[in-house]
């Protein structure tokens, strides 16, 4: 009875004497070369790349973040940026990260008015400058706000004339982070303003006219060149995410400003295109969400 005993013990043992080498090279397998990718693998999860409380921001980009149309009239009103502003109204990016009276001296609005993607690099050579910890970039609507559709900036340019811009930046610093805004839906926009029989006024001067010429028209040549226009946005906010997601302290905001709904309170009472106070504010929301994310968007 005593050696059936000792044998059972001795095969027990044999057993998982087997089990656990199995086990082990298991885990080698699953790691990929044992415990050196293990290791890999935890060193890179240590490694914390995106600081959610950035402490100095600069805006760099066109019209929406200079706050255009949102106080007067065909007028800039950066105070009111969705990025940089003061206003307590719109609650900015750089107010909501670092406080009211920290964000006046340790923020900067390099954005204008009418910028294309290919006046980004300067831009960012401007903003690189202030040596920001965080530098917010919305550009693109006036690449697809043509005179024509095919006026429009291709999309292979707008690539080139991005990864240049973030070339530029990564020249003067390597630590700033970069938050990316999508380009918002343009047809949207047209859908909520055209209802307005002002706002179509001011569009007659020149306001995105691929986009909002013949703004009453719903023939089949109108519905296409409408349709043109949203397609490049979106082939525009691909190439954003794309090169953002090669760039490790680059976050794209997930084509959130695209999706959100702007409503007639988001948009500028004057224009009826532009974003209001209001506008300013949710796409503050937006860029702050996304910023102070414990992971970025999908």
């Amino acid at each position: 009875m005593r050696d059936t005993r000792r044998r059972r013990a001795a095969a027990v043992a044999a057993a998982a004497a087997v089990l656990g080498t199995s086990g082990l090279a298991g885990c080698g397998v699953l790691g990929g070369d044992g415990d050196g990718g293990q290791r890999r693998t935890l060193e890179r999860r240590q490694v914390v790349v995106w600081d959610r409380r950035p402490d100095s921001v600069a805006a760099v980009g066109d019209s929406i973040t200079r706050g255009f149309d949102a106080c007067s009239v065909l007028s800039d009103c950066p105070e009111v940026s969705w990025a940089t502003g003061s206003d307590p109204d719109v609650d900015s990016l750089a107010v909501r990260l670092l406080g009211r009276d920290r964000a006046s001296a340790h923020s900067w609005n390099y954005a204008v008015s009418g910028a294309r993607m290919t006046d980004l690099p300067g831009q960012m050579a401007k903003a690189a400058t202030r040596r920001p910890k965080l530098v917010a970039v919305l550009a693109g609507a006036n690449d697809a706000c043509r005179t024509s559709v095919s006026a429009m900036t291709p999309v292979d340019d707008f690539r080139a004339d991005f990864e240049r811009s973030m070339r530029v930046l990564r020249k003067k610093t390597s630590k700033a982070q970069v938050y990316v805004a999508s380009v918002p839906d343009l047809k949207r926009l047209w859908s909520e303003g055209r209802a307005n029989p002002l706002g179509k006024q001011i569009w007659k001067l020149g306001i995105c006219p691929s986009m909002l010429s013949d703004s009453d028209a719903l023939d089949s040549a109108a519905r296409k060149r409408r349709d043109a226009v949203r397609d490049r946005v979106v082939a525009y906010n691909a190439v954003l995410k794309d090169v953002c997601a090669r760039d490790r302290r680059c976050r794209y905001d997930g084509g959130a400003v695209f999706d959100y709904r702007f409503g007639t309170d988001q948009l500028s009472h004057w224009d009826w295109f532009h974003p209001s106070r209001d506008g300013q504010a949710r796409l503050a929301e937006i860029a702050y969400r996304r910023v102070t994310a414990k992971t970025p968007a999908g």
